[in-house]
């Protein structure tokens, strides 16, 4: 009987006995086995007497498949519990080891993650669907278009939620594209892993149950899960487009900027006991409240600047012609006044120029120094406490679809705005 992904089998080489899950590989080569511990182990086929003991024991079935050749898949259906729909883009929560090379490979659809973290099963019914199988570094605006499409599609075929796997490196600058893109009356959670499947401290299941349990939640909002401590014992919930990666490898990287998470999804003793808990005194979008519908188009021709000091002017010149800048000035908004002309020059062009901070915390304001005033002057339109990468996106989405784009960078248009920065405790 030959084993296929999905199976439960016991392997034997060199006199060592191991039973497990077997995965998916990333050459003909190799048998990778997920073992009952949570540990993958790679085994050279040769090498190997593989005996299969049960079929299937995590597949995906074909059900849900959608009109152009089976990109969508399902688990089979259990009349009781919710659907959820997880759309898979790559990243490290969907990704193996190249037993090759050692390096970490964005491989698996949605069709591995689900025989990857078995824990979710019994928690929904699950359709799947890959809109993208990269690692987030190539992430693009085309891909995002593609994201809120399968998002709408999924929830129009009946989603009561949606969970997008994503790679972290550039996750909060999608969960921002989604948030402006989507009006959405059910939970869209983005989540990933800061840690692969093959390492021991690996966040994947954990993240991908949480996950799961937020898009089964109140909050329809676009929503980034991922570990709130180093610890497994909770996911903090952040809004899409007040969340940061602060982090480049912790288990918690994420943050959200200038308050406190919306939520959080307690995890309890090994995912016993996951419960989803909002804020008390946070105000968000409720299931429902929303109609569906989407506002897709974007204007690719805007860039983020950040200003340093010695900068020279010339380098603002590949700006030229572009419609949207959105600057990362210092403190409260500020370059230095050598690069105002060229500044002044980019709006007399037509771009909608931009001013945010450097800094984590706090908002923009241009009319307490001569500099500030001299930008506000030369056209600049700030954008109060927006973090520099979501303005980047909103400007982008507000080029495109908004008649007045310099009035919405100062308006809150998916929670990227805050009234007035202030100390959370």
């Amino acid at each position: 009987m030959t084993p296929s992904p999905g199976d439960r089998v016991r392997v034997e080489r060199a006199g060592v006995t191991d039973e497990g899950v077997l995965m998916p590989s990333s050459d003909a080569d190799h048998l990778v086995l997920k073992l009952d511990g949570g540990y993958n182990v790679g085994v050279d086929r040769e090498e190997a007497a593989v005996e299969v003991l049960e079929r299937d024991v995590h597949a995906v079935g074909d059900e849900g498949a959608d009109d152009d050749g089976g990109a969508a898949s399902a688990v089979e259906f259990d009349g009781d519990l919710p659907t959820v729909a997880l759309i898979s883009t790559g990243g490290t929560i969907a990704s193996t080891v190249d037993y090759r090379t050692g390096a970490v490979t964005a491989r698996f659809d949605a069709e591995d993650v689900l025989r990857a973290v078995p824990d979710l099963a019994g928690r929904a019914n699950y359709r799947g669907r890959v809109v993208a199988n990269i690692l987030s570094e190539n992430m693009n605006p085309e891909i995002w278009r593609d994201l809120a499409e399968a998002v709408r599609e999924e929830v129009e075929a009946g989603a009561d939620g949606v969970v997008v796997m994503h790679g972290t490196d550039t996750m909060q600058f999608s969960a921002s594209a989604l948030s402006f893109m989507l009006d959405t009356p059910v939970p869209v959670v983005f989540t990933g892993s800061q840690r692969s499947a093959d390492r021991p401290s690996s966040d994947n299941v954990m993240n991908a149950v949480c996950a799961v349990e937020a898009a089964k939640s109140d909050c329809a909002e676009v929503l980034v899960c991922m570990h709130g401590t180093p610890s497994d014992d909770y996911c903090a919930l952040h809004r899409g487009t007040r969340v940061r990666k602060n982090h480049t490898s912790r288990r918690d990287a994420f943050e959200t900027v200038g308050a406190e998470p919306l939520g959080r999804v307690e995890y309890g003793a090994d995912g016993d006991d996951v419960s989803v808990e909002f804020r008390e005194g946070r105000t968000y979008a409720r299931r429902g409240d929303a109609d569906l519908d989407i506002a897709p188009d974007l204007a690719e021709d805007v860039e983020l600047v950040k200003f340093t000091p010695g900068m020279d002017p010339a380098a603002l010149d590949y700006l030229d012609g572009k419609s949207g800048v959105v600057i990362e000035g210092t403190g409260l908004g500020h370059v230095h006044t050598d690069l105002i002309p060229r500044i002044e020059e980019l709006v007399d062009g037509g771009a909608t120029v931009a001013m945010t901070s450097q800094c984590l915390e706090g908002r923009v304001c241009d009319r307490v120094y001569d500099t500030g005033r001299d930008l506000l002057d030369a056209g600049v339109v700030e954008a109060g406490d927006t973090l520099p990468g979501t303005a980047k996106v909103k400007l982008m989405w507000a080029l495109a679809n908004v008649a007045d784009p310099e009035d919405a960078m100062g308006r809150d248009l998916a929670g990227e705005l805050t009234e007035e920065s202030k100390p959370w405790v």
